[in-house]
């Protein structure tokens, strides 16, 4: 939860930089229950025969999918920078069934061990200065 609310508050819209998969995979894990919690309502609004229940779950996964697409974007992005690929290979994953598990194949690859063409590593940011004279700071 915690890693979900981190890319609500901090990085809404930053499309810039590397996201880890535990940061993209938290992030898609609560997005998928937020979802279900939303069909849930919808569903229990039919069975109840409950109009104001149905509106209530089908107006949940609206104004939830609208919060949460510009975040879902951007984290894919970085995820994708992460493997040292372009962002718009998010735009892969609209061609039908082949797209989707290229597009999967990418978002669950190792990300780029050191800093890449979209920036440092964000799972090991320290040893960022090997090699760049960190002896020479002491």
């Amino acid at each position: 939860m915690e890693t979900f609310l981190y890319v609500l508050k901090n990085k809404y819209a930053d499309f810039d930089g590397r996201a880890r998969r535990n940061e993209y995979w938290m992030f898609v894990l609560f997005n998928v229950i937020i979802t279900i919690i939303g069909y849930a309502i919808s569903l229990f609004g039919i069975f109840l025969e409950s109009a104001a229940l149905g509106i209530l779950g089908t107006a949940f996964l609206f104004i939830t999918g609208l919060g949460l697409l510009i975040p879902s974007l951007a984290v894919g992005v970085r995820r994708l920078h992460d493997t040292n690929r372009s962002g718009w290979l998010l735009l892969i994953g609209l061609i039908p069934f082949i797209g989707f598990i290229i597009l999967l194949v990418f978002l669950v690859s190792e990300g780029t061990q050191g800093p890449n063409n979209y920036g440092p590593d964000p799972k090991n940011p320290i040893n960022e200065l090997d090699g760049l004279g960190k002896n020479e700071l002491v």
